[in-house]
């Protein structure tokens, strides 16, 4: 795992270089090799103290897992970051995800040893059987002192003897080291909002080979001080982490993005580099609308996801002229894909080490243009999903692997129409929804809408628009039909009092048109 290599070779070159930066914590490179071998000592007690421990699934190989469900950015990042170099897997459960889902992925899987601080979590897995332990934060931090104090009696024994031959290291605090890269050592999933997540694995030499990648593209360069707002438990802030600790960089999280605490950090900590999703570089946009000098440093803010809103990429660029926006496209199951530097992010520039292929619905190779499912063969894509949480394939025998994302390659550029249930047919017409959505992104005051197909006995579905905003309907429609082929233009329009959004914010396209279908939408 290079990020280990990385870390105790810059812990032996520059041990006061930061690696981990909260808002009022902080960890060198050097702190982080003792912090990992505290770390690494609580959690193999933890497990080993477990009359009967829960079993590990079959794709982890047996190595024990550890799962992080706090809402401190800082203590996620440490924990996934120590344990990296050791004999573990680590996961990041997001503590706002539904109960049932937490309880799930954590009995399916085998995890068995979850940090938080909820009650409600523990006393819901004790209620299902589960055999693992829940410790809150506080009492694990607690642990790793008590550890540290221990080894300090230890050393001051050893000075006391003068015979450091005669004394040896306890057990317990075990060295990180570069491990084999077919060693399982993260468990990511694939949801857990709209549906049950699925869980997948990522080998060390997968990551390697991501952050190949990345490292090639997106400027993680060593000693680059990168903020990466937002929890841990998002793929995007958790790679950061994962690619900074990897290049040599430092990483700055935080819990969330307050505009006026970032833009200040952003300044204090000489930060010339921004990782974080589309929402946030809108507020950091408008933050440094109000105070430019604070962001006079920033040299590059990179976003995950499709289909970046080109009034955001238009904004940043008119405060901030001087800083580039990368908009790049990835799957956490596969790894980085491509990305869009210009417009609305939905044309990306596939990386040269990536292979991608548009199918039909056979399976068969779309032609020039056609619309079908993404396929992409790639050296960071995981073996498949955890055979306990999903009986979904991910990756093929032929090595191509997909996620059920949409899209069409024209003149070798890849152009992205959302995931499957993203598609809608009118009429015969194939429509992307998300495509739809773009057209309204400078609409006036028009905040977020989400398109969604309605069934139609005639068309087979017809196409609608849900807004939050009081709009007139005409003039909206007109915008539509200036932007729009005429199969995408909406034939009705809806209001809801607030769109339906998943934690992270995303709206939830499947739950807006169960709400227009039960009557709760205002026709417009």
């Amino acid at each position: 795992m290079p990020i280990t290599g990385t870390i105790i070779e810059v812990a032996e070159r520059d041990p006061d270089q930061l690696a981990i930066v909260g808002a009022d914590d902080r960890l060198t490179y050097r702190e982080l090799i003792a912090d990992s071998r505290r770390m690494f000592a609580v959690v193999s007690a933890l497990h080993g103290a477990q009359a009967e421990p829960p079993t590990p699934a079959l794709e982890t190989q047996g190595i024990p897992i550890t799962a992080i469900s706090v809402d401190s950015a800082f203590a996620t990042a440490r924990i996934i970051a120590g344990l990296a170099g050791h004999r573990a897997i680590s996961a990041t459960i997001d503590p706002r995800w539904p109960l049932d889902h937490q309880v799930g992925v954590i009995t399916s899987t085998g995890i068995g040893v979850v940090i938080s601080d909820s009650t409600e979590l523990a006393e819901a897995l004790a209620a299902q059987g589960w055999t693992g332990t829940v410790i809150s934060l506080a009492r694990f931090q607690e642990r790793e002192a008590q550890l540290q104090e221990r080894k300090t009696r230890f050393q001051e024994r050893e000075t006391q003897l003068r015979n450091r031959e005669a004394a040896t290291d306890p057990d317990e605090f075990a060295t990180p080291s570069v491990r084999d890269g077919a060693e399982p050592f993260l468990m990511l999933f694939s949801s857990g909002t709209t549906s049950n997540p699925k869980a997948f694995l990522k080998t060390r030499q997968q990551y390697r080979e991501n952050v190949a990648v990345s490292a090639a593209h997106l400027e993680p360069f060593p000693g680059v001080a990168t903020l990466a707002p937002g929890p841990i438990s998002y793929s995007l802030t958790l790679y950061a982490v994962i690619e900074c600790l990897a290049t040599g960089g430092s990483v700055h999280v935080a819990d969330t993005f307050a505009p006026i605490e970032m833009s200040r950090r952003i300044e204090d900590e000489s930060i010339t580099r921004v990782v974080a999703v589309p929402a946030v570089v809108r507020a950091l946009a408008d933050a440094a609308r109000r105070d430019p000098d604070r962001f006079a440093g920033l040299d590059l803010v990179v976003t995950g996801g499709a289909n970046l809103p080109a009034s955001i990429r238009d904004r940043l660029g008119e405060v901030l002229p001087h800083t580039c926006l990368i908009s790049y496209y990835g799957a956490a199951e596969i790894g980085f894909i491509g990305d869009s530097r210009a417009g609305d992010g939905t044309w990306i520039n596939v990386y040269d080490t990536i292979e991608v292929q548009i199918r039909d619905e056979h399976g068969r190779p779309a032609a020039e243009g056609e619309l079908g499912t993404l396929w992409v063969r790639a050296a960071a894509c995981s073996h498949g999903y955890v055979s306990g949480t999903t009986d979904a394939v991910l990756k093929g025998p032929d090595g191509w692997a997909s996620v059920d994302d949409q899209g069409r390659i024209e003149g070798g550029m890849l152009q992205l129409a959302g995931r499957a249930g993203d598609i809608a047919v009118t009429g015969g017409h194939k429509v992307s929804l998300p495509e739809v959505e773009r057209a309204f992104d400078d609409c006036g005051h028009l905040g977020e809408v989400c398109a969604v197909a309605l069934a139609d006995p005639g068309l087979g579905s017809v196409i609608a628009l849900v807004v939050e905003d009081d709009i007139v309907k005409d003039e909206l429609l007109a915008h539509a039909r200036r932007r729009l082929a005429p199969q995408f233009v909406p034939r009705r329009i809806y209001r809801l009092e607030r769109l339906p959004r998943t934690v992270g914010g995303k709206i939830r396209r499947g739950e807006t048109v169960d709400l227009i279908m039960q009557g709760r939408g205002e026709r417009l």
